[in-house]
């Protein structure tokens, strides 16, 4: 009987030769013809459906966010949380993707993925936003003036999608000149005292 957890398992054997030409900066990213001009072999569901994504380092996150949690007793038997999350983990090495669709997320796995979502800080800004200036980009966080704007309404996927790039850049006044900042609202992790 063949499981199918996630989206991008069950197409694996459609695939379609794609050439990105990158008709705007907000098109597919889960992609792998970026960038622009490459050409790639990917799965035909994938550009099918162009949707938020979680990048595996965010599913290792909340892995290890459950583990200082709800340690292993005994060193083998794991949580319901993070064995939920290995699964997705597990398929997602196995069939070398580094993003997974939000939707057909499992449903347990999604529960501690918002768990783990919900402790991390909510928006990158540090109270120096230059896109008031008319910047494109903010220097103080990095996002662009659009994230900046829509950011309310945004889902916790694309929000993730969000920090990923800016943390990968780290050009902005967050990651440097202003890094203090950046330090202030981080809340110490339970059983720290």
């Amino acid at each position: 009987m063949k499981r199918e957890l996630l989206p991008f398992v069950g197409g694996l054997e459609h695939y379609r030769e794609v050439i990105c030409n990158r008709v705007s900066p907000d098109c597919c990213r889960v992609c792998p013809a970026r960038p622009r001009g490459r050409i790639a072999r990917v799965p035909a569901l994938i550009i099918a459906l162009p949707m938020a994504a979680l990048h595996i380092t965010d599913i290792e996150a909340a892995i290890n966010y459950w583990r200082a949690r709800k340690p292993s007793p005994d060193g083998v038997t794991l949580a319901p949380e993070i064995r939920a999350l290995a699964e997705v983990y597990a398929l997602m090495v196995f069939f070398h993707e580094d993003e997974v669709a939000e939707r057909g997320f499992p449903p347990k796995a999604w529960d501690a993925w918002l768990a783990w979502y919900d402790s991390t800080p909510d928006t990158p800004c540090i109270a120096i936003c230059s896109t008031s200036q008319g910047d494109e980009i903010c220097k103080g966080c990095g996002r662009t003036f659009e994230e900046v704007q829509l950011w309310p309404g945004m889902g916790a996927v694309d929000k993730r999608a969000t920090w990923r790039r800016i943390t990968l850049d780290a050009t902005s006044w967050r990651f440097n000149r202003y890094a203090e900042r950046a330090a202030e609202g981080q809340a110490e992790p339970p059983g720290a005292n």
